[in-house]
Order: structure tokens, then sequence, then C-alpha cells
């Protein structure tokens, strides 16, 4: 009787987890630059500041400027190797765009968008580029806001210690089996592909083909998992500890365009409005006669000791993305180290 209930509590936990949940992974609008206000190039809500893994040989006047954010303008593209030359390279570029107010109700009008213009080689060979953030999106940073001198502080007690800073900004929680991936997309009847790379809890990246952009107009990009189990009795159904069991994570790590060597090269340009997600929890949240983590805390020192991780390793690139800036020319320095010049004929 006693292993009777047990697998039909199993079973109303499955079925409770196939509920699928949808969300949004990232979405651009929320991107855009509104820092400082006299010359915006940060967005405040995304900011990050790696002056505090800097040595002390920095003044601290220094270490205020190595903060940066995942503002659309702040975001990089990656060339395959075989593409990487310093023209393609230098002419490669995201820049934030706003669609028409005037645009049809369903092309988000007024919204703001990504803009990506990637120069592929002209000649005939398959090549890639990698549309990527600023910084690895870290899953565990607390909320944080600007102050009056443009310091970073925590923005309310609540927050704290919640790891939530970047939840829904290219990082989701407590995602288990992905059953649909989709993104908004602007065509220019480009006949390239688009792919997603996503990062799951246990570091293994995942990457999903959207589709060709060859269209004109928005269109949603779609990938459905073939491998995705509808029926309950099919899957496969265990029992596991309730506690300590972190919530599995899903993480953006970018967009990437193929180039198929038969197509034309030259400048691609495409825009993207958002990423979403349809998913199976990994956990369910269940009331309980005991408040496990407030007797043991477990969870909250594995995700400190992943905060304090993450900080680490993001914040030795970026020191060392300052000291290469402050290297460069002067007039390359205060254009953020890109041209803005035309490619050139070829």
């Amino acid at each position: 009787m006693k292993r009777f209930v047990i697998l039909i509590a199993a079973f109303m936990l499955v079925g409770m987890a196939l509920a699928a949940e949808e969300a949004v992974l990232i979405d651009f609008d929320q991107l855009i630059a509104d820092y400082p206000a006299d010359n915006p190039k940060d967005n405040q809500s995304t900011m990050m500041d790696f002056g505090i893994t800097a040595g002390s040989s920095f003044s601290d006047e220094e270490k205020r400027l190595m903060k940066t954010s995942l503002a659309i303008g702040n975001w990089e593209v990656r060339l395959a190797s075989s593409s990487r030359t310093i023209v393609n390279q230098e002419y490669t570029l995201v820049r934030p765009a706003k669609v028409k107010d005037d645009a049809p109700e369903n092309n988000f009008p007024g919204k703001n968008v990504m803009g990506v213009r990637v120069h592929f080689p002209m000649e005939f060979y398959n090549g890639w580029a990698l549309i990527k953030p600023p910084f690895e999106i870290p899953a565990y940073m607390d909320k944080t806001t600007l102050d009056g001198n443009g310091n970073l502080t925590v923005v309310a007690p609540e927050d704290q210690r919640k790891g939530g800073m970047f939840d829904g900004v290219g990082v989701l929680k407590n995602v288990g089996v992905l059953k649909t991936v989709y993104m908004w997309v602007h065509g220019l009847n480009f006949p390239h592909k688009v792919s997603l790379l996503l990062q799951h809890a246990n570091t293994d990246i995942q990457e999903v083909v959207l589709g060709h952009v060859q269209f004109d107009g928005w269109r949603r990009l779609q990938w459905d998992n073939p491998n995705y189990i509808s029926e309950v009795r099919n899957r496969d159904l265990r029992l596991e500890p309730l506690y300590p069991k972190t919530a599995p994570v899903l993480k953006l790590i970018g967009i990437r365009v193929y180039r198929d060597a038969m197509h034309e090269g030259d400048d691609f340009v495409g825009y993207f409005k958002d990423i979403s997600v349809v998913y199976d929890k990994a956990l369910i949240k269940l009331e309980r006669d005991i408040d496990d983590e407030m007797v043991w805390g477990i969870l909250q020192k594995r995700e400190e000791a992943r905060r304090n991780a993450e900080m680490r390793r993001l914040g030795n690139i970026q020191v060392l993305r300052f000291i290469e800036q402050e290297k460069m020319h002067q007039e390359n320095r205060q254009e953020g180290g890109q041209q803005q010049q035309p490619p050139p004929q070829q």
C-alpha cells in the first residue's frame, strides 16, 4: 500500500511538472542605454562593477570606470577564425534600433531592438558570427542600483542573497526539459541561418537552430524539441531528495548567424526583439512542515560561493579589457575602440 501511495505521488508531481511554463529569456527592449544622463552608454539595471576585483595599484577614479552593462551597444560579435580579418571584425557591429511608432500593432511599434551588422568575407567558404553579451551573464548576482556618487549598492535588504539581478534578462531559474524556444526576428531576405547558444546548469552548452532569415519583416523563428515526451506514462519516473536541491539554471550564451559558402558574402543586417522559452519545471515547491533552509542554510552558502566565483572570473576579464583600452590611441578610446567609417570597396 505504501509503495502504491508513493507511485501515485510521483505521478502527481510529474503531472504538475508537465504544465509547461513560458517565460521571456531576454527582451532587448529592456537593454537601452540610460546612464549617464548626458551621454548614455550603459543600462543601469544590468550594470556590473568590476573595479572591486582590480588590484590596489589602480586609483579609485580608475576603478569607477570599470563598470559595464548589458546595454545593446556593449554586445560583441565574434567571427569564425576563417572570417576574422581586421577589416571584417572592424565593420561588424551591434547597435540599438527603434521600431517606428506608426508601425503595425503586431510589429512592436515604438519598441527597441538589437540591430546587428556582420561583414562576412566575399570568398566562397562557410562562416559564422556569434553575437554575445559583453560579459558572461551571471546567474546569482543580487539586484543593485546606482547611488548619487555612481556606486552600485544593493537595492533593498529583501533582495540580498537572492541572486535575481539577471532573472529574465538572459537567465531563467528552475528550468527542466525544454519544449520550445523561439525568437522574434526582423529579416531582410538574407539566406543565412540563425541559432541560439544556451547553457544549462551542468555547464553543457546546447545549440538550437531556429531557421533561416530569408524573409522580409517580422517573423517568429521557432525550435521544437524533437525529444520532448508529452505523455506522462512514457516518462522516466524517479524520486529524488527534496533538500538540498538547487533549481537548474538556463542561461543565454549568444546568438549565432551562419553564412553558407554558396551564399553571397559581404554585409549581413538583421534585427532581434526577444527570446522566449517554453519548458517544464525542474522542481516543484511544496509546503513543508519544517523550513529546511532556515535550519541548515546549505543553498544560501552554495549560491554565495557561486556569486563570488562568477565575480572573480568576470572581473579579471573586464580589468584586462580596461587596461588594453587605456593603451589605445585617444581617438579610439573615445569611440570605445570601434571605428565608424564606411567599409572599403571590395
